[in-house]
């Protein structure tokens, strides 16, 4: 038997995009999948297949999996954990194949939830129904998450992990959906878990206590010390409900670069940091959220000195006082800023300026023909997003322009 590692199942796509007054476009959630694929990340939970508006969107994802620019990251469906929502689900994307099945477990969450409608032995049943449901109509791997998993009895926990595993769930997720545990409850809950259960884990962390990173590393580590893979689930930029999630690039630096952690707990698929500071940057820019000055290896400040003793030694040598460099998330290239006539493509622009742009990416066409048929799914890209697009953006539009049509095509489907 291999020892067990680390994966990273990101959830930008799902648990971001609930963040209130914040949202991505279907162009932009599709960027962040292909960003996440170059880092290697084993799966992004790319949406809701339940969700009528996410259909085509969904749909342009698993056929840019079929042609390889979505591989080999899995994209995977969160649903409800009832046999509608499986059985909607593989109405409306058959060819979806990866699912997170979803319900709550605590006592809180039942009883203020269902409102003494159900109790744990019904929220059993409808895990194993919606399980068996997913398997039946050919899910290749179905995952179960125990949403409030931190004040969940854990008797109930091993119960209900237990039966997701008989019934053929590929890994149960310990959900701390309000930020609950602290480091050492979570650590002692998922080793628990994992030896009494035997089921990869999967970690899902909010940062209500501003724990959910540190949370994340003591439960990989419980869960790889009770002999089972550990799915520690992050988000770009921490960006998710209330206070967040755990942020993607600061939890891969903890489980790399703190002290002996990598010697002992390793990773199961490489991941590639150097693709860290774009995928920040675009979430940034995609969500309108500012990156903190003192966020981990892509904030203002990670590599600005400004005190004269440390100034000096940095200088000396750059790991007097920093702990990874600069070159490692993919930052040093200096970031130009037009300043003079500057020539934006909207959903407004005519077919010269769209030409002149796509120029300087080095991007020709045929002819005036293809311009204009590029620039139109540009401008119905710009409508939606409403703000320009950028480089990321208008390159794969040029390139895939038939994926980019059913990204941008949103119209309500008959009941």
């Amino acid at each position: 038997m291999t020892n067990p590692n680390i994966y990273f199942i990101d959830v930008t796509n799902r648990d971001g995009v609930q963040t209130a007054n914040l949202g991505l476009s279907k162009l932009e959630k599709t960027i962040v999948n292909i960003y996440l694929n170059e880092m290697g990340i084993f799966q992004s939970e790319f949406g809701f297949p339940t969700t009528r508006h996410e259909t085509f969107y969904l749909q342009a994802n698993l056929e840019l999996a079929k042609m390889g620019v979505l591989n080999p990251i899995r994209l995977g469906g969160w649903v409800r954990a009832t046999p509608a929502d499986v059985e909607t689900t593989f109405k409306l994307v058959p060819g979806i194949k990866h699912l997170n099945l979803s319900i709550s477990t605590s006592d809180q969450m039942i009883n203020g939830k269902f409102k003494g409608k159900k109790d744990k032995n019904d929220v059993l049943e409808m895990m194993i129904d919606a399980l068996e449901t997913a398997k039946a109509l050919g899910a290749e791997s179905v995952g179960v998450n125990a949403e409030d998993s931190s004040r969940t009895d854990m008797d109930f926990l091993i119960k209900y992990a237990s039966a997701a595993k008989d019934h053929g769930a590929c890994r149960i997720r310990y959900c701390d959906t309000l930020g609950y545990d602290n480091p050492f409850s979570i650590y002692q809950a998922i080793k628990t878990l994992a030896e009494n259960v035997g089921l990869p884990i999967g970690i899902h962390c909010h940062n209500d206590l501003g724990m959910a990173v540190a949370n994340s590393v003591a439960a990989a580590m419980a869960a790889i010390d009770g002999g089972q893979d550990a799915y520690i689930n992050v988000t770009v930029n921490g960006i998710g409900e209330r206070t967040g999630n755990a942020d993607l690039v600061s939890t891969v630096l903890a489980v790399t670069k703190s002290k002996g952690f990598a010697e002992k707990y390793q990773l199961g698929r490489p991941i590639d940091l150097t693709k860290a500071w774009r995928i920040a940057k675009f979430a940034s820019y995609a969500f309108g959220v500012p990156i903190s000055i003192n966020q981990p290896g892509v904030g203002t400040n990670v590599f600005a000195h400004a005190s004269g003793i440390h100034a000096d030694g940095v200088l000396k040598d750059p790991s007097n006082y920093e702990l990874y460099h600069f070159s490692e998330i993919g930052r040093g290239e200096p970031e130009l800023v037009q300043t003079g006539t500057a020539i934006c493509s909207g959903e407004y622009s005519g077919v010269s300026g769209f030409r002149h742009i796509m120029g300087k990416m080095e991007v020709s066409f045929k002819d005036s023909d293809e311009a204009r048929e590029i620039l139109e799914l540009v401008r119905y890209a710009n409508v939606e997003a409403q703000k320009p697009l950028v480089e990321e953006e208008l390159l794969f539009i040029a390139k895939y322009p038939q994926i980019a049509k059913q990204l941008l095509t949103l119209k309500p489907l008959d009941y």
